[in-house]
C-alpha cells in the first residue's frame, strides 16, 4: 500500500483543498490528511472541529484517512509509512516556501518525496484565510467551501459576534 500524507491547518478547509485530495486520492492507495496542531498559531476552529469537517466533506471517498499531528511532519510521516507529502500549489508566490519546505524535509528524511498537485484554476486564488474574511464580512461562500463549512462559519461568527 501506497500512503501519502496532505498536511495543513485547514482552518476550514475549502474547495480547493478538496479539489487537491481527490487528485491525490486517485494516484495512491491512501492519503492521510494531516491536521497540523500549530500552538503558535490562533486558529478559528479547533483541531477536532477541522477533523469533523474534513470528515463530512470527504465521505465519497474511500480511501482517506484523517487524523492531526504535532511536531515534525518528517517524524509523523516515518510513523505512518507515507512515502510521500501533497502540496496544493495555487500561484508562483506559493512555489518558494513550499519549494524550501520540500527540500528541508528531503535532508531530514531522503526516501520522502514531495509532490505538488495544483487544484482547478478556479480555485486558484482560494485561501482558508480569504474565506474567513469574506464570511467575517457577511459575503456569500457557498461557492468556495462545502456546506458543512458555510454553517459552521456562519455559528462561529455569530458566537463569537465578528459579523457586520
Amino acid at each position: 500500500m501506497v500512503r501519502a500524507l496532505y498536511p495543513g491547518s485547514f482552518d476550514p478547509v475549502t474547495n480547493g483543498h478538496l479539489d487537491v485530495l481527490k487528485r491525490a486520492s486517485s494516484l495512491f492507495d491512501e492519503v492521510l490528511v494531516a491536521v497540523a496542531q500549530n500552538d503558535s498559531k490562533s486558529a478559528l476552529f479547533s483541531t477536532e472541529e477541522r477533523i469533523r469537517l474534513i470528515q463530512q466533506s470527504t465521505q465519497d471517498l474511500p480511501n482517506i484517512r484523517i487524523t492531526s499531528f504535532q511536531g515534525l511532519l518528517v517524524d509523523f510521516a516515518r510513523k505512518q509509512d507515507a512515502r510521500a507529502i501533497i502540496r496544493g500549489l495555487r500561484a508562483i508566490s506559493d512555489f518558494e516556501y513550499e519549494f524550501q519546505m520540500a527540500l528541508m524535509n528531503r535532508s531530514l528524511e531522503p526516501k520522502l518525496e514531495t509532490l505538488f498537485l495544483m487544484p482547478s484554476e478556479e480555485y486558484t486564488y482560494l485561501s482558508s484565510r480569504l474565506v474567513k474574511e469574506v464570511s467575517r464580512l457577511g459575503g456569500d461562500i457557498s461557492r468556495f467551501v462545502p456546506h458543512c463549512v458555510v454553517a459552521a462559519l456562519k455559528e462561529r461568527n455569530a458566537q463569537t459576534g465578528l459579523t457586520p
